[in-house]
C-alpha cells in the first residue's frame, strides 16, 4: 500500500526533465517558490516555438536554486553528466515529446523521445540509486476503452495513437524496473491540460489566437467532445504531493486477478484529471465570454487518434495524497486569457 503521506521535502535535490515545457517550468517554479533545489534540463525542441521556451527559462534563472543544463533525453552521454555532477534524490521524467496528431506523420521522433529517452532515464535511476522517479503518463493510454469514468484499474492495452502506444509503454517499462530493481516509479496520467504558460498546440491557446484574430476555430467532431480539462496548478499541485510519497510494495497483490492499478512491486499509477467533464461547446463558450467576443466555427469530424471524451476518477489520488484538482473552468480560462493578453500585448 502507499505509504503514509508526507509534506514536499525541500531538503531534497529534485531533477525535472522538460523543465522548458508548460507543466515542467510549472512544477519547477513551484518548487522553486518553495525554496527546494531543483535542476532542470530540456533539448529545447522546435515542435512549438522555442521563444516560448525560453521566456520560460529566463524565469526560472532568476532563483538562486536553480540549475539548467541542455540535453536530449536519448543522449544517455549528457544525461549521464547530469546524474554524475549533481546529488539528485528524486526525478520527475516530463520530457518527452507531446502530441497525438503530430505522432500520426513523425511516429521516428516519439520513439527515440518517449523510449529510447525513457530507457536512459530508468537506467540512470537504477544505477544512481534514485529514491523516486516520477514521471509523465497521458490519459490518451485508455484509447478505446468507452467504461467512464476512466480509472487506473481499468484495463489500457488498446491505444489509437502511437503517442498513447509509447506513454503505455513508459508505464510497463517503469513496472520492469520496479519489479526488477525495487526502483519506485509513479505514472500520472494528466487529462488535457491547460492553464498560463500552455502549449500553442492545445484547442485553449489555438482558440484564443484564432478568436482574437476573427479567423475561425476548428471545432471536431462537430463539438460532440468531452474533456476533462485540468488547471495546470492543479496538475502541479497533485504532482508535489506525489514526490516524497513513492510508492511500497503492494502485500496484498493478488497476481491472478493482476489489478492494473497497483502491483507487487513499489510501483503505482494516477489519474490527475478534473473528474468533471465539460463539453468542447461550453468549453468555446466560457472562452468566448472571457475574451468579449465571439468564434466563427468550423465543424469538423473527429480527428485520427482522438476520442470523443475523456473522465478521469481521481479516487486513488485522493486516497494517497488527500487531493483532487478542482479548479472551475471559468476561473482557469480567465486567468490563461490575462495572462495571453499580457504576454503577447493583446
Amino acid at each position: 500500500m502507499q505509504s503514509k503521506f508526507k509534506e514536499l521535502d525541500c531538503r531534497k535535490t529534485y531533477l525535472v526533465t522538460g523543465a522548458a515545457g508548460f507543466i515542467g517550468f510549472s512544477l519547477c517554479k513551484y518548487l522553486l517558490e518553495k525554496k527546494c533545489k531543483v535542476i532542470g534540463t530540456d533539448n529545447l525542441n522546435e515542435y512549438y516555438d522555442v521563444n516560448l521556451k525560453k521566456a520560460r527559462l529566463e524565469i526560472l534563472e532568476k532563483y538562486d536554486s536553480y540549475k539548467f543544463a541542455f540535453a536530449h533525453l536519448e543522449d544517455k552521454e549528457a544525461l549521464g553528466r547530469i546524474f554524475n555532477e549533481n546529488e539528485i534524490d528524486i526525478v520527475v521524467n516530463l520530457g518527452a515529446q507531446a502530441g497525438v496528431r503530430y505522432s500520426i506523420s513523425n511516429p521516428e521522433v516519439y520513439i527515440q523521445s518517449n523510449l529510447a529517452g525513457f530507457i536512459n532515464i530508468l537506467e540512470l535511476c537504477r544505477h544512481r540509486k534514485i529514491e523516486h522517479l516520477v514521471y509523465a503518463s497521458s490519459s490518451s493510454v485508455y484509447g478505446m476503452n468507452t467504461e467512464m469514468p476512466f480509472s487506473v484499474h481499468h484495463n489500457v492495452d488498446h491505444p489509437i495513437s502511437l503517442y498513447a502506444a509509447t506513454k503505455k509503454s513508459n508505464e510497463l517499462m517503469a513496472h520492469t524496473y520496479s519489479h526488477l530493481y525495487g526502483l519506485p516509479t509513479t505514472g500520472l496520467r494528466f487529462f488535457t491540460v491547460y492553464g498560463p504558460w500552455g502549449r500553442p498546440d492545445m484547442a485553449l491557446f489555438l482558440f484564443t489566437k484564432a478568436i482574437l484574430n476573427e479567423e475561425p476555430i476548428n471545432v471536431f467532431n462537430h463539438g460532440k467532445m468531452k474533456r476533462d480539462f485540468t488547471f495546470v496548478d492543479d496538475i502541479v499541485e497533485g504532482i508535489a504531493r506525489l514526490l516524497n510519497n513513492p510508492p511500497r510494495r503492494d502485500q496484498a497483490w493478488d497476481k491472478s486477478k493482476a489489478d492494473p492499478g497497483t502491483s507487487s512491486a513499489p510501483y503505482r499509477v494516477y489519474n490527475i484529471g478534473n473528474n468533471q467533464p465539460v463539453e468542447l461547446m461550453d468549453f468555446i463558450e466560457t472562452l468566448e465570454e472571457a475574451l468579449r467576443k465571439k468564434a466563427v466555427k468550423n465543424f469538423m469530424p473527429l480527428q485520427d487518434g482522438d476520442v470523443p471524451i475523456t473522465y478521469a476518477n481521481v479516487d486513488d489520488l485522493m486516497r494517497d495524497v488527500g487531493f483532487k484538482p478542482n479548479t472551475p473552468i471559468k476561473v482557469g480560462i480567465e486567468r490563461f486569457v490575462k495572462w495571453y493578453r499580457e504576454y503577447y500585448g493583446v
